[in-house]
């Protein structure tokens, strides 16, 4: 099963070859002036389909993009078809969470593998330090309180699928993750004071590497751009994905990727990083509340 560092695996996996799949797709319909409603038709589904395959949230039918792509004039002798389905042949592979897919609710499954996907993350905490810098301990005292009458066995589950998605941040290509964390999330003890120092000395250990880039929103700054709560920017390698911003519900998910909506968090970004600890003083603070722990 392909992992997320494994040598050889399509960048991005399953999820960006669907994103990338779903792009051209459109590209193809918008330049022949079909509207979804139509394609729908043609593949005898609907429009919310079209609308779905297009943005890469679900696997392809190699019969459904063939006929599309008959549809808006690809004919069997285009390169551009054998290269599509090739690419829908390695899009329905399944990626390496998919065996953690009993423990994954439908709303986030999503989430895992467009961070999979992603060459910049961009992300404002308020409660927790960020899942993908957390310690062992600090994600086993994180899941606790989510799912504090699940069996033990399947709460390891769960911390082991949070380490895993940190491995995209130690691969040969890693993204790059620029998180804000509010002083909040510094201090909350999740787990007991020891839990909670050692996951501060490992977040400064974090902001020593190259793809890493931590700031604090510090109490003293008072209101600030992100008063609604926490939010993720995803952004992909490929120009011609769109950003993805991602919100964590308490039992569902939202996924904004209208322009307008980017834009609105993206400029509540840009005020964070203005508005928060420059990065430099990232460890120094830290280090003053490691103090006050004693």
């Amino acid at each position: 099963m392909t992992s997320p560092t494994q040598p050889g695996a399509p960048v991005g996996g399953p999820t960006m070859l669907r994103m990338l799949v779903g792009a051209q797709l459109r590209r193809l319909r918008e330049e022949r002036a079909i509207t979804r409603e139509q394609a729908g038709y043609e593949i005898r589904s609907s429009e919310s389909k079209i609308s779905r395959m297009e943005l890469g949230r679900v696997s392809f039918r190699p019969r459904d993009v063939a006929d599309l792509l008959t549809l808006y004039g690809i004919a069997a002798s285009d390169p551009e078809r054998d290269r599509l389905l090739a690419l829908v042949r390695k899009a329905n592979e399944p990626g390496w969470w998919h065996r953690y897919g009993d423990l994954l609710p439908s709303w986030f499954q999503p989430y895992v593998g467009l961070e999979s996907a992603a060459s910049l993350i961009r992300t404002y905490e308020v409660q927790f330090i960020p899942g993908l810098l957390q310690t062992t301990a600090y994600a086993r005292a994180v899941v606790q309180l989510g799912y504090e009458r699940a069996p033990s066995a399947e709460i390891e589950r769960r911390v082991d699928l949070r380490l895993a998605r940190q491995q995209i941040l130690l691969g040969d290509s890693p993204p790059r993750l620029w998180a804000v964390i509010d002083e909040a999330a510094l201090r909350r003890p999740i787990g007991g004071v020891a839990v909670l120092r050692a996951q501060l000395e490992a977040l400064v250990e974090a902001t020593r590497r190259p793809n890493v880039q931590v700031q604090i929103m510090p109490f003293h700054a008072g209101g600030h751009a992100a008063v609604g709560g926490a939010f993720t920017i995803l952004r992909f390698p490929e120009e011609a994905l769109s950003d993805v911003i991602y919100l964590d519900l308490l039992t569902s998910a939202l996924y904004l990727e209208r322009q307008h909506d980017v834009d609105v968090y993206g400029e509540a970004m840009e005020r964070l990083c203005l508005e928060a600890l420059r990065p430099d003083q990232t460890a120094d603070f830290i280090d003053a509340i490691l103090k006050e722990l004693g």
